[in-house]
């Protein structure tokens, strides 16, 4: 599973002691951080190792080392050096680009922190930002409390209390601090902001538990406190907020493997070209070698071959890597920039964390989501509650019940404090009002409705809670807090009522609640008919109990937890198992909290069901309020088939649907966590992944965020499509980093999930867009880029095998050494990247209008070795026009250029006519370099020649004609996309074009600027060079070994070859 590493890796497992006020004695991490990928002198090792661990930088590289070999390169020394270094240099700068601006996002936001070490004392005022890790030993505060905003953390808004230990509490002077003498023992760093487990041992006291309760975060910034002294425990990466700063887990998209394996075809067909290339040279050299003394004989295959594989090097493109980061980070800023995709609410915009895997996003099948926050607002309200045995469904009936002393009276008012003090909320007041600051919405949400029902909430102390009800304060003493955890599903508290009374509170999921339940309680039967009813309207619900306690118990208990709290190793389980001693509770009720669905969320789930992408509900909530969700529109899912855990338990037979396994059925799958455990027994799990993969619709209950991550892997590994993964709290992170594409929501639980995806969006609706716009368009952008870069270089190259039959398999050049060089990083590269930005397959109103077109991309038919193939018999033919075509116009020895353009939008005009005039333009002043600029002497006169020769003209037009009409002679009609239905207004087929066939006008903007302008030399009646320097024989040998006065020699085969191929 892709699970994310640290930045930088530590020891997790083993426990650090550190020493107070002996600097000395402590050696840990420095609390300088550089979250940049490069360093001023790491920069160039990194990334030369970076990028020529690319297979095809490599093959560049390797090339122009080949060229270097002294009679070797027909092209010259420098012509494939210098596309590659202006590649390496572009891509140079992106990666600086980038890696700044990770530095400013990342880096601390307090600059004075250098200097801090671990077991360093510090000080922070009001308003500053932690520098490190500390643990918290005073402050200005009463009882030693502080406020932090911990924004930078989780993205949470509220206000979070920190408390010193009253053991520290009275150190506050400068004297106190520096007599500070003792040790802590800690946990190892590790990402889990909140946890932490500790001990202080101050000398000559006892050893005294530390908890996140007493720990400031690096990043969290002090607020509405004067000052607070603490000790440093982590710092630089080993801070909390560094860890959890993980490297991504690497993600590469499906159609950069199938280019990876298209380049290794490209590969393979030119080392058969480079070898008909040799057997055609043996072959030219043994039947008329004495009479072509002036190319020289070389009778080596070694080095034919390797001269030959120089000359046919470029058949892969140089560009493609830079040229497709340019296309996509563009399409990112696309996906940025739609305004469609904000959410004007919160002023939230869309996303592209990453711009990898854009065309992923347009081959998605399998949907996972979340419900809370995801599907739903998570904005919560207090609608309902059952109270003993009756199901109150309104406040006045309730308060009506409270004041007319109803046998249920005691139970409603001891339910009512339960929830003003069972929570961790703190009040902030504002004259005579109160705002709640709540890690939970659901814990405010319960306060509210608290408050709405004369429970006011009205003051925190770090040991009590105080309550105003009935006319009078009600101050309970909060003795223990038994904390929430995913394990755990509950939260209790240990208090001391007014009367005093010891009491335990709890309110936790059902499923812990009643397998803790006394023997002596009531109502359980009636409570959890009213949670079956709650659950079906799509309300979450929490059961709420309590436990009086003797002071026997709670002190016999109270040891126990002192004891395990001072142990470092396994604390966290060892607490959980404490926490179970004594939570055996009596019932008194259930809440039931609304949370609405967000807007355009049913339509949003049809609309990508009809794009024929499954989806996957994957909650935390009980299955009637998964159910609820789903049928709440009656197109999104169908009839529910619901797997219990006796159904799987030790069998390897999940369900029998019959013929119908393995096929599509219009059925939702419905499990929950217990039963899934069983699920994914290796025994079973392939048997109940074939049940779902034959459901419309899976839904999963109960899960907990190593399920959810298990569940995606297994459709990941096991199933040939692409998952998706949207969810927008710290539990959905697994199964987003999991996914082939994860997508984080903006939301009320903290940024994490945004932070750890590849895509963030403010609202689930936003995700049709995404999909089936965005994606479907960046597929066929991407995957049309790269099929025109490889078509363009296979049709420049096959020119050059053409040509090899009219020069004796020489490996003499057609074109001119620096204009092919230059060809792909200038001349076409304006082509290429606009068809990668501005190419539609579909207007954005047809794709939304019909989601079925995405099925199209989807599939990928239109991107495989196939398709590969036929762009390679399209570009075979092709390069047939393109040489023979202007060798038979111009049998007397001219330049000529050759240019096929297709009709398309005015992007693609600006493009293709630019790229001509920038080769013009280059070339008429190419023609005057030498001899003040000394390269390329065979290039004076050119241009002049050129321009004004009439048969260049006729070519110039003639030629993409003819190319044009070889296209359509193979073009492929347009296809109907199936429905996918039976849907509500979609009873008839979606005409599509076929766009994947060949490279034709009515398809794409797929044109071919074959830049040719170079010397023919006489095509018709000559023979040329092997190369111009470095040749077999000196130029003065050849001048004087001709005779002209002489009657020529028999005609050769090449030249018969090239004068017959037309007759």
């Amino acid at each position: 599973m892709g699970w994310r590493r640290p930045l930088q890796r530590t020891d997790v497992t083993k426990a650090r002691t550190i020493y107070l006020n002996e600097p000395h004695r402590n050696s840990f991490c420095k609390n300088s951080i550089s979250t940049a990928k490069y360093s001023l002198w790491s920069f160039l090792p990194r990334y030369l190792y970076l990028q020529f661990s690319k297979a095809a930088n490599a093959f560049f590289l390797f090339i122009t080392i080949l060229q270097q070999i002294p009679d070797v390169s027909p092209t010259g020394k420098y012509t494939t050096l210098l596309p590659l270094l202006i590649i390496l240099v572009i891509s140079g700068i992106k990666e600086i680009v980038e890696d700044y601006v990770s530095l400013l996002l990342l880096n601390a936001p307090n600059p004075t922190a250098l200097g801090v070490n671990v077991g360093d004392i510090v000080k922070a005022t009001d308003g500053q930002f932690l520098p490190a890790d500390v643990v918290l030993i005073s402050s200005s505060q009463p009882q030693a409390t502080c406020y932090v905003a911990t924004s930078n953390l989780d993205g949470e808004t509220n206000l979070k209390i920190r408390q010193a230990l009253l053991e520290t509490a009275e150190i506050q002077t400068e004297k106190q601090l520096s007599s500070l003498s003792g040790k802590i023992e800690c946990e190892g760093p590790n990402c889990h902001f909140n946890n932490f487990i500790g001990t202080l041992y101050l000398n000559g006291k006892s050893p005294v538990s530390i908890g996140p309760d007493q720990v400031l975060l690096r990043g969290t910034q002090l607020k509405n406190t004067d000052w607070i002294f603490g000790i440093v425990v982590y710092t630089g990466f080993e801070t909390k907020f560094m860890q959890v700063n993980m490297q991504s887990p690497l993600k590469r998209s499906r159609v950069e493997k199938v280019t990876n394996v298209q380049i290794l075809v490209l590969f393979l067909m030119l080392l058969v070209m480079a070898l008909v290339s040799c057997v055609g040279a043996a072959f030219w050299n043994g039947t008329y070698g004495e009479n072509t003394w002036y190319i020289g004989k070389k009778g080596n295959f070694w080095f034919d071959i390797l001269m030959f594989i120089i000359l046919y090097h470029n058949l892969i493109p140089i560009s493609l890597l830079v040229t497709l980061e340019i296309v996509k980070s563009i399409q990112a800023m696309f996906i940025n920039w739609d305004e469609d995709m904000h959410y004007e609410r919160n002023d939230v915009y869309a996303m592209a964390r990453t711009s990898s895997l854009n065309e992923e996003l347009g081959q998605v099948k399998y949907l996972f989501s979340d419900k809370t926050g995801t599907l739903t607002c998570n904005i919560m309200t207090f609608k309902k509650c059952t109270i003993a045995e009756s199901s109150e469904f309104s406040d006045p009936k309730l308060l009506e019940n409270f004041e007319e002393d109803h046998p249920t009276k005691e139970y409603i008012k001891e339910f009512l404090f339960l929830l003003s003090v069972c929570h961790t909320v703190v009040p902030e007041r504002d004259g005579n009002n109160i705002s709640y600051q709540a890690s939970s919405p659901d814990e405010a949400a319960l306060v509210k409705g608290a408050k709405k029902l004369g429970f006011v909430f009205t003051a925190r102390t770090p040991y009590s809670v105080t309550i105003e009800a009935m006319g009078e304060e009600f101050t309970f003493q909060i003795l223990n807090v038994l904390e929430f955890s995913s394990n755990r599903k509950r939260m209790s508290v240990i208090v001391r009522t007014p009367t005093g009374q010891l009491r335990l509170y709890c309110k936790g999921a059902d499923s812990v609640i009643y397998e803790r339940l006394s023997e002596d309680s009531l109502f359980v039967k009636e409570t959890l008919t009213h949670l079956e009813s709650f659950a079906r309207e799509g309300l979450r619900t929490l059961c709420i109990a309590y436990i009086d306690l003797t002071e026997l118990e709670y002190q016999q208990w109270l040891a126990m937890y002192e004891e395990v709290c001072t142990v470092v190793q396994d604390r966290a389980q060892s607490l959980e198992h404490c926490y179970d001693t004594i939570e055996k509770f009596l019932l008194l009720g259930a809440t039931a909290i609304e949370d609405r669905l967000q807007a355009r969320v049913p339509e949003t789930i049809a609309n990508l069901l009809k794009a024929n992408i499954r989806i996957w509900l994957l909650t935390g909530d009980k299955e009637e309020t998964a159910v609820n969700i789903g049928n709440r529109h009656k197109e999104c899912f169908f009839l529910n088939l619901v797997v219990h855990e006796g159904s799987l338990g030790g069998s390897t037979r999940t369900c029998d649907l019959g013929a119908l396994l393995g096929k599509e059925n219009d059925l939702a799958l419905i499990i929950d966590g217990k039963t899934l455990k069983h699920a994914l027994h290796f025994e079973v799990k392939k048997s109940f992944l074939n049940l779902a993969l034959s459901c419309r619709a899976v839904l999963c209950c109960r899960l907990s965020p190593l399920q959810k991550a298990e569940i995606v892997d297994l459709v990941k590994s096991h199933v040939r499509a692409i998952t998706l993964a949207i969810g927008d709290g710290a539990n959905d992170v697994g199964m987003i980093q999991t996914a082939h594409v994860g997508v984080g929501i903006s939301g009320n639980e903290g940024m994490q999930a945004t932070n750890n995806s590849d895509y963030a969006i403010a609202q689930f609706s936003h995700l049709e867009k995404l999909l089936l716009v965005h994606g479907a368009w960046s597929y066929f952008r991407v995957t049309k880029c790269v099929l025109y870069c490889f078509y363009k270089n296979v049709v420049l190259y096959i020119i050059e095998l053409w040509f090899a039959f009219v020069n004796g398999f020489s490996g003499q050049i057609l074109f001119e050494r620096w204009c092919i060089s230059l060809y792909n990083v200038i001349f076409t590269s304006l082509p290429t990247i606009t068809l990668g930005i501005f190419e539609q397959c579909c207007s954005q109103e047809s794709l939304l209008r019909y989601p079925q077109l995405y099925t199209i991309s989807q599939t990928g038919d239109i991107f495989n070795i196939k398709v590969l193939w036929i762009q390679c018999i399209n570009a075979f033919v092709h390069s047939f026009i393109l040489f023979w075509l202007p060798t038979k116009m111009l049998k007397h020895g001219n330049s000529f250029i050759v240019s096929n353009i297709c009709q398309r939008a005015c992007y693609s005009h600006l493009a293709i006519w630019g790229s001509i005039l920038i080769w013009l333009v280059f070339f008429t002043v190419y023609s005057f370099f030498w001899p003040t600029i000394p390269i390329s002497p065979e290039m004076t006169g050119q241009a002049s020649m050129v321009l004004a020769c009439p048969y260049f003209w006729l070519g110039f037009f003639l030629v993409p004609i003819v190319s044009g009409f070889a296209n359509r002679s193979l073009a492929v009609p347009a296809r109907n996309v199936p429905c996918l239905g039976p849907w509500p207004g979609c009873d008839q087929c979606v005409p599509v074009q076929q766009e994947f066939e060949f490279l034709s006008p009515e398809c794409s903007l797929y044109a071919l600027c074959a830049l040719t302008a170079s010397l023919c030399f006489a095509l018709a009646g000559g023979y040329a060079f092997s190369q111009v320097e470095h040749a077999v024989i000196s130029q003065e040998e050849l001048v004087r070994s001709y005779d002209t006065t002489k009657s020529k020699t028999r005609r050769t085969f090449s030249t018969a070859f090239s004068e017959s191929i037309f007759e």
